[in-house]
């Protein structure tokens, strides 16, 4: 069993090296190896490499002490390393010359954000405001929620039996599946939804809070001190209160401290979820640079650093402070 998982290890591993230099010898070169010879070729590869004990199959199936020592893994490794490198700059297109050489077109851009047109600071800052509280009320939304759902998406909680267990999975899937999909695309849906303006970035941004502080939360769960958990359960303390009295006091200083920090990061995504209709000071950067006018826009940027920066000490004074 040991050798088929080792085996598996290393054709997924080798697969994927054979695939990208396949890739990167037809966007390069123009030469195309076969299909079977990707699938086969890896194969073959895997059948000699398993069976050592140094590869990297063999190094994550075997017992440390069963592990020998050699330089296969990291042979393996670093090719691997040195392929994704070249895919990913060959894919991203990276371009060193133009980025030193043509610095001259953003001449007016740069120009525009370091002279900021003092006239428009002050109706900009209904815009600002505006954000500040569609990122307070999207945390503040999603608090109940997550906490409630965290408890459930804990494994040392809910896996002491087969209905935790299915539980656990569906709402860790759930938030995985929602935290995966980015606040901005959350935003255009609900821009078509309710319309455009700062509610539907609000409703963005809460439902993506959610999904993440389902994980940060939950993950705390998981990391608290068993020792009360087990004292409460000898007296034969139901599960809500071996929650409330066990549970719940080790996790509410770490809870407050990772909201105080979704909260800062949602008022750095509420201007992003502006440039597609969410509201807030997203919106009006949007259109300035729409218009060019980038002595404008800069107004927006920098009442944006400094709100961001301001809000980054305080958060970071008060986690110090509560953790």
């Amino acid at each position: 069993m040991r050798f088929i998982k080792s085996l598996a290890i290393e054709y997924l591993l080798l697969l994927y090296l054979v695939a990208c230099l396949a890739w990167l010898s037809l966007r390069l070169f123009e030469a195309t190896l076969l299909t079977w010879a990707i699938l086969l070729l890896p194969l073959l590869l895997a059948l000699i490499t398993a069976s050592r004990r140094t590869s990297v199959g063999g190094r994550l199936v075997l017992p440390e002490e069963q592990r020998a020592r050699g330089i296969l893994w990291k042979i393996e490794m670093v090719v691997a390393l040195v392929v994704s490198f070249l895919m990913g700059w060959v894919i991203v297109e990276v371009k060193p010359v133009a980025f030193f050489t043509q610095a001259q077109n953003t001449e007016s851009i740069l120009s525009g954000i370091f002279n900021p047109n003092p006239k428009e600071l002050v109706p900009m800052l209904q815009a600002l405001v505006e954000t500040i509280y569609l990122a307070l009320l999207a945390t503040v939304f999603a608090i109940p929620f997550a906490f409630v759902f965290s408890f459930f998406a804990a494994k040392n909680l809910m896996f002491s039996s087969l209905p935790g267990k299915i539980t656990y999975v569906l709402i860790r899937t759930l938030a995985t599946i929602f935290r995966s999909i980015e606040a901005i695309v959350w935003a255009i849906i609900f821009c078509v939804w309710v319309g455009i303006g700062p509610f539907a970035g609000m409703l963005a941004l809460w439902i993506h809070s959610i999904a993440s502080l389902i994980k940060l939360y939950s993950e705390q769960i998981e990391n608290i001190d068993p020792g009360p958990v087990e004292a409460v359960k000898a007296t034969g303390a139901s599960t809500m209160q071996v929650w409330r009295y066990a549970v719940a006091p080790q996790i509410l200083a770490p809870y407050l401290a990772f909201t105080i920090y979704r909260w800062d990061i949602n008022v750095r995504m509420a201007t992003i979820v502006g440039f597609v209709g969410g509201g807030g000071i997203g919106f009006v950067l949007q259109q300035w640079i729409n218009l060019l006018q980038y002595r404008n826009a800069a107004v927006a940027v920098w009442a944006i650093a400094i709100v961001v920066a301001t809000l980054d000490y305080i958060s970071a004074k008060v986690r110090e402070k509560i953790v």
